[in-house]
Order: C-alpha cells, then sequence, then structure tokens
C-alpha cells in the first residue's frame, strides 16, 4: 500500500501570534494561530505544526492554551514544539490537545531526554524538529542551529539526526534555515542526506514558493512537505499543493 504524501502547513508562534520572517529574521505579524489552524483544517491540511520560536529564546513554557483552544476545533493531528524541556512538558501539552511533540533544542543540550519521551509516550509522538545551516565546519557540509536558528553550533546535523533515531525520534522535521523564508524551492540535497540515514518519515521544511516546489522535495525523500508563509499570505491553498502533487503521479488524501 502507498502511503498518501502529507502536507502540513507550519504556525510559527511568538507571543500568542503567528509570526513569519526569512531566515528566521525580521519576524512580523501573519495573524490568529486558532484561525489560522482552522482555515488550513478546512482545506484539506492532513496535520498542522505549531512551532513556538521564540519560547526557548524567551525561557518560557509554549502556549498550551492556543493548542487547547486548537484542538477543539481541528481534528487533524497537532504537532508542536518550542520550549519543550521535560517528558512533563509532553505530557501536558498532549494534555492540552497535541498528538505530537517537536524537540530541538533541549534534546541537543540533553540528548538522554529524547530516550525519555519516546519510552514514556512511544516514538510515534516524538519529533526531533532540526534547523539546519550549510556550514563547511562539518563533515556533512549541515550544521545544527538552535534557538530559532540564532545560535550555530558545532554538531553536524546528519549525524546528530542518526543519533536522534536510535534514541528513539519516530519523525524528523528537517528544516533548511537557509532556504527558510525565500520561497527558492526546498533543500534537495538535504532532504535526500536525511533520507539516506533515516529509518522514519522525513518532513521536509524551509523554501517552499510555488506549487512546483512540493513534488520535487518528494522526490528527493521527504515523506510529508511543511510550509508556511505561502499559505499565510494566501499565495497558496492547501488544496492547490495537493493537486500539483496528484497531477505528478503522487497520492495525496
Amino acid at each position: 500500500m502507498t502511503v498518501a504524501v502529507r502536507v502540513i502547513p507550519c504556525l510559527d508562534v511568538s507571543a500568542g501570534r503567528v509570526v513569519k520572517g526569512v531566515n528566521f529574521l525580521n519576524l512580523r505579524d501573519a495573524g490568529d494561530p486558532v484561525e489560522l489552524a482552522k482555515k488550513y483544517y478546512e482545506q484539506g491540511a492532513d496535520e498542522i505544526t505549531f512551532l513556538d520560536v521564540t519560547a526557548t529564546v524567551d525561557d518560557r513554557a509554549t502556549m498550551y492554551d492556543v493548542v487547547r483552544a486548537t484542538a477543539e476545533q481541528v481534528f487533524i493531528p497537532l504537532t508542536v514544539g518550542g520550549g519543550v524541556r521535560s517528558a512533563d512538558d509532553v505530557a501536558r501539552l498532549q494534555s492540552s490537545g497535541a498528538d505530537k511533540i517537536g524537540v530541538n533544542s533541549a534534546a541537543i543540550a540533553r540528548p538522554a531526554l529524547l530516550g525519555e519521551i519516546a519510552d514514556r509516550f512511544g516514538a510515534q509522538a516524538l519529533v526531533l524538529s532540526l534547523d539546519v545551516k550549510r556550514s563547511p565546519r562539518t563533515a556533512s557540509g549541515f550544521v545544527v542551529t538552535t534557538h530559532g536558528g540564532r545560535t550555530e553550533t558545532d554538531i553536524d546535523a546528519l549525524e546528530w539526526a542518526r543519533e536522534a533515531v536510535e534514541r528513539g525520534a519516530g519523525e524528523l522535521l528537517v528544516n533548511s534555515i537557509d532556504a527558510d523564508g525565500t520561497k527558492q524551492g526546498f533543500d534537495l540535497e538535504l532532504i535526500a542526506a536525511m533520507r539516506e540515514l533515516s529509518s522514519v518519515p522525513v518532513v521536509a521544511s524551509g523554501g517552499a514558493g510555488a506549487v512546483g516546489d512540493f513534488a520535487p522535495a518528494i522526490a528527493a525523500g521527504a515523506d510529508a512537505v511543511l510550509a508556511a508563509s505561502v499559505f499565510h499570505n494566501g499565495e497558496l491553498t492547501v488544496g492547490d499543493v495537493k493537486r500539483a502533487l496528484a497531477e505528478t503521479g503522487l497520492v495525496v488524501r
């Protein structure tokens, strides 16, 4: 049986509002997260991803109220990341309505967190969120960043992804900081490299600008495609993307 390609709108949230920028900089207001999530649900989104992009930076918890309000109106899986530091944070988010939890900075600081979450809630609930930049400092040419792309580490992104899967991550959300918000297309080389090492689903993020950008990401190895600004700005609908994918012969819901 062929697994359907998932189309996932991403809502980057700061202080309870959806924001969008370029390369994670110059964030501007893009609307109410609950209203936008409901709109995308009605357009046929397969999942919704919330990333609280300043939660780690501001050292505060993720937006439980936003998740709860969304779960009351949106009946597809919700992935929530940002500021998750413990298995108890995961429990609280799940009780608010989240289905999957994304972790990034806290797992880099303490990799054992991945195993703790996977053991308690199952690998299917754990998404490793990777904010990746190109860098000559690592063997693969890709480096992991933290704190919403603001802080560059010395960690090889591919090695970290491989370790995270071994520790229990059930999905890789791979966001190219270089491509983020540029609308020049996904980083296909990065997607292909992640696909080669990963035994779990890979979600491609960063760079979508036109309906023609999504199928190449799937061809490169992504199981799902994620986008933000093209949806927030009304340039594309979820339906537009699904139709374009279907026209290439891919299976969509």
